[in-house]
């Protein structure tokens, strides 16, 4: 049976007999085993040339490494020294981690190079500490928690993951400072892809580089409460709730967020910012085919430019200012689909200092109530009841 909580303390290589008999005395009850077959590699379906250097770089300088397979077992050894060989792929994850020199004031880094299941665990991230995952990490469910999570710590990198299960949240975040996310797969068929937590203190100094997500009936990306955000690319296929949902967030500067059926049947967009949202943020582009909402921004967010967006056929509104202040939509298209609108509701102050400029067709444009100070330069054949 799996373990259900790590080993921290460095483990002398005894013998692979010796280390069974150690293991299966520490195992816990009641956790299904690993899969008798670890899942295949997985990699973007938009993976460029220097996606695929960066993929077949994944384990170089790595001080930590675990190796192994279902079948033969894992090893996890570091810089040269076996520190666990055994049959559990959790455990010999928790003893790279835990074999890293407890004193380090930068970064030593962690490479897994096998492919295999969790379990119902997690993986806790302490500070300076690079963690990647070269093949691919299958997980399990663990209520309230990420199947990778750091939270209270500094000076952490997942440069490289691939991950599928259903987690509560596949990677969950709160009170980090200078986080990189480099590439990452989520491939889920349950809960919430990126979770930055609303009830504890916020993250600073955050940068993502490339998610890839898909699956998931929650958010691809959820964040709360950052200060200093930087996203390249947020690719979201076939999601229940948000592709990017950002939220207390401000200074953030993100790239592409780019949707197909993400949110179908609900409120949630491609691109939403909610809950004091800002400021000073700024996305270049939002494309958004079907779903439910490409744009949504709500309950006095503030600060935001959209320098683009190529929204079609979305199945709520292509865009919704609800409630919000100081927002543009610098340009871009919307094709079909639900309308663009500018609402209120009264338990928040009315929309203040909206600039919209788009080319709208086959659908309708709304502004109901009257906003403060709205400025409109519009195209197409979209009809149009604004103030």
């Amino acid at each position: 049976m799996a373990p259900t909580s790590p080993r921290r303390p460095r483990l002398l290589a005894a013998g692979a007999a010796a280390l069974s008999v150690v293991v299966s005395l520490l195992a816990a009850p009641g956790v299904a085993a690993a899969p008798t077959s670890a899942p295949p590699t997985t990699a973007s379906p938009n993976a460029t040339t220097s996606d695929v250097a960066r993929a077949a770089a994944c384990g170089d300088g790595a001080d930590a490494l675990v190796t192994g397979s279902q079948s033969s077992g894992f090893t996890a050894t570091y810089h040269g020294q076996t520190v666990y060989q055994g049959e559990y792929y959790i455990t010999a994850i928790w003893e790279a981690i835990g074999a890293l020199d407890p004193g380090r004031t930068s970064q030593e880094k962690v490479s897994v190079m096998a492919s295999a299941w969790i379990g119902n665990n997690t993986i806790d991230l302490p500070s300076h500490t690079a963690f990647e995952v070269c093949g691919t990490l299958d997980t399990g469910y663990v209520a309230g928690r990420g199947a990778i999570q750091a939270i209270g710590v500094q000076d952490v990198s997942i440069p490289t993951l691939n991950l599928t299960g259903a987690p509560y949240f596949g990677l969950r975040f709160a009170d980090v400072d200078d986080l990189h996310l480099g590439q990452i797969d989520l491939r889920m068929t349950g809960g919430i892809g990126i979770r930055f937590e609303r009830d504890l203190p916020g993250s600073s100094n955050v940068r993502i580089d490339s998610v890839y997500a898909s699956g998931m009936p929650g958010h691809a990306i959820e964040t709360w409460h950052i200060d200093g955000l930087r996203i390249g690319t947020v690719t979201a296929r076939n999601v229940g709730e948000s592709g990017l949902l950002i939220q207390g967030t401000s200074n953030a500067t993100i790239g592409t967020v780019d949707g197909e059926n993400v949110g179908t049947g609900t409120g949630y967009a491609t691109f939403r910012m909610a809950n004091d949202n800002g400021p000073n943020v700024t996305v270049d582009r939002v494309r958004s085919r079907g779903g439910g909402r490409g744009v949504f921004c709500v309950s006095n967010s503030r600060g935001a430019r959209i320098n683009s967006v190529d929204l079609a056929n979305t199945g709520n509104n292509s865009i919704l200012i609800e409630n919000c202040s100081d927002i543009t939509v610098a340009g871009g298209t919307v094709n079909g689909g639900g309308e663009v609108r500018l609402a209120a509701r009264s338990e928040f102050p009315n929309n203040r200092n909206i600039h919209i400029a788009l080319r709208v067709d086959n659908t309708s444009v709304r502004e109901s109530p009257c906003g403060e100070n709205t400025t409109w330069n519009l195209s197409g054949n979209g009809s149009r009841n604004i103030c």
